[in-house]
């Protein structure tokens, strides 16, 4: 893959993982789950999961050194465990709390909460958000140690997805901000590898 789709796919990962918590309405009830917002905002961050290891997976190519292949195996595995929960809540969650809303049904809404808080799926779930996490620093590693690109233009990515699991306990405000430092991270790892397109080791 070449380090301008590598860059375009941390770019627009980003802005996904932004848009994930901006379209994400802030509360967890019936009415939010139900709403075409929840849906698209968990779209937003499955789509920015996908393009996060594809970006880094390029990142690889692009240094062609063990860490960074160590990172994109790390991000592949870590997206895989994550997304089959971002699935369930953005499709099933959706359902049900559209079903509950229906028929006037609240009780239905426990399903919701047994979903989210079972063994196995949260299992999974903090498992792949470990290893994401993991992945991008490593990346963020392999960026400093390179020489190829800017020593930082991989930490604030990698920090953004260290907070991951931490920013859901969070008021509203601060997982915007945490949606705006992925952001930031994805950018700047972006424009590092634009700007570095025509050096040797980049093609």
């Amino acid at each position: 893959m070449s380090p301008r789709l590598t860059s375009a796919a941390f770019a627009a990962g980003g802005v996904l993982f932004l848009l994930y918590i901006a379209l994400r309405p802030a509360g967890d009830d019936a009415a939010a789950m139900a709403s075409t917002a929840w849906v698209a905002g968990h779209a937003a961050a499955m789509a920015g999961f996908i393009l996060l290891g594809v970006a880094v997976l390029g990142l690889h190519q692009a240094l062609g050194d063990r860490l960074s292949l160590r990172a994109a195996v790390l991000t592949w595995i870590g997206a895989g465990l994550t997304l089959p929960y971002y699935g369930a809540e953005d499709f099933g969650l959706n359902v049900i709390a559209q079903r509950s809303l229906r028929d006037g049904t609240p009780a239905l809404m426990e399903l919701a909460e047994q979903f989210r808080f079972g063994a196995v799926p949260v299992g999974m779930f903090a498992g792949g958000l470990v290893l994401l996490a993991a992945g991008t620093v490593m990346a963020a590693v392999a960026v400093w140690r390179s020489g190829v690109l800017p020593r930082w233009s991989g930490v604030v990515l990698a920090l953004g997805f260290v907070l991951f699991i931490p920013q859901f306990f969070g008021p509203y405000p601060l997982r915007v901000a945490h949606g705006v430092l992925v952001m930031v991270g994805g950018l700047w790892a972006a424009a590092a590898l634009w700007r570095n397109t025509a050096r040797p080791a980049l093609r």
